[in-house]
């Protein structure tokens, strides 16, 4: 059999090229090489060889023409991803670059047998809250006015009232910034025309991915890869607002097993999958466990400062997956044991905080509050 893994020279993508030369599958990549993440267009060592490469992009219908060729399953895990304000960029290349794909199966008559999209935590949004009062709400995004008092925790939509985090389920999205609009477009399209012309299709919605091969210079790559390269450069880590968000971590390997077993398994059909931890933990105290775990007794700094269009908590509910059989195995600990082992021999480790914040700051993406 023949899989297709775009993105495949990146983060998650190259996990999950291993993982399926590992079950003996035959591995086509698509992948543009795009900076920050990549450098100088060059194929990372990490890439195995029997991997046949395409350097091509998702935007080019000829690249899919020839990536596709062939082939008996798509992972399609290419993406864009940034706090820029490039917002036709995010569409170009997640939607549109989702849309051609279908669209060279569909114009070609290809044989391919399942597609899986990745998508991601992002289109929730805030995710799912329950008030007191009126019962389980979906609140908006923050105001930036509630922010600048430092009053960081959302409200009911409904009274106004305080609202607690419950884990979020499959079933309503929310996206609120341009990356998670460009990733439920994604949704849209696959799962539709999947359906439409009797293509399996498969949504698996990450939320947030750690491990081994995440780029240094990635400002969307995580805490984990700011917090590490904070303390080797005897930094403190700092967290936006009071460090108290709710946050759902899993390891990449974890990720990489998920992608398999959907593309395996038939009762994954055109149906969207959360793939998580299934653990939550504050910002703050994985900086503190991160610490730890490197030896560090350090305080995380918390200026409060915010992202604006951040969620405050966020943990995905993965009882459908668990269903199909699959179960997260790496523990936190493990995950910032082997990140750190990893980043420490990197040549182009460094602390890229200061670079990341002044940039931020320029596109009002990170602010102070005054109160």
């Amino acid at each position: 059999m023949r899989v297709l893994v775009t993105g495949g020279a990146g983060f998650i993508g190259s996990h999950t090229v291993d993982e399926l030369l590992r079950q003996g599958y035959t591995v086509r990549i698509l992948d543009s090489l795009t900076p920050p993440v990549h450098v100088d267009g060059r194929v990372p060592d990490y890439v195995p060889s029997e991997v046949e490469f395409i350097h091509g992009d998702v935007r080019d219908k000829a690249a899919w023409q020839r990536a596709l060729d062939g082939i008996d399953f798509v992972f399609h895990l290419a993406a864009y991803q940034d706090y820029l304000t490039d917002f036709g960029k995010f569409f170009h290349v997640n939607t549109v670059g989702t849309a051609l794909l279908y669209e060279v199966i569909v114009a070609k008559r290809l044989p391919v047998q399942k597609v899986v999209v990745a998508s991601s935590q992002a289109t929730y949004g805030e995710g799912k809250y329950e008030c007191g009062e009126h019962g389980v709400q979906y609140p908006p995004l923050r105001p930036v006015e509630q922010l600048m008092r430092r009053e960081w925790d959302p409200l009911c939509p409904v009274c106004g009232g305080p609202i607690k985090p419950l884990i979020t389920d499959e079933s309503k999205v929310n996206p609120h910034n341009q990356y998670a609009m460009s990733k439920y477009t994604q949704e849209m399209i696959a799962l539709n025309l999947g359906r439409r012309y009797g293509i399996p299709t498969v949504c698996q919605r990450f939320s947030i991915v750690q491990g081994p091969r995440q780029s240094f210079r990635n400002a969307y790559s995580g805490v984990l890869r700011i917090f590490v390269t904070r303390l080797f450069s005897d930094h403190v880590p700092v967290c936006y607002e009071d460090g108290g968000q709710l946050r759902d971590y899993v390891s990449v390997h974890d990720v990489a097993r998920a992608n398999l077993l959907v593309m395996k398994d038939s009762r994954a059909d055109f149906r969207v999958f959360n793939v998580g931890g299934g653990r939550a933990i504050t910002v703050r105290d994985y900086a503190l466990l991160i610490a730890r775990r490197m030896g560090r007794a350090v305080e995380p700094a918390t200026p409060g400062e915010f992202r604006f269009g951040d969620t405050r908590h966020i943990i995905s509910d993965i009882s459908q997956l668990r269903a199909l059989g699959w179960e997260p195995r790496v523990s936190l600990q493990a995950i910032v044991d082997e990140y750190v082992a990893w980043a420490r021999v990197q040549p182009d480790v460094k602390d890229y905080y200061d670079e990341a914040e002044h940039q931020m700051k320029q596109m009002g993406t990170l602010r102070e509050a005054t109160c």
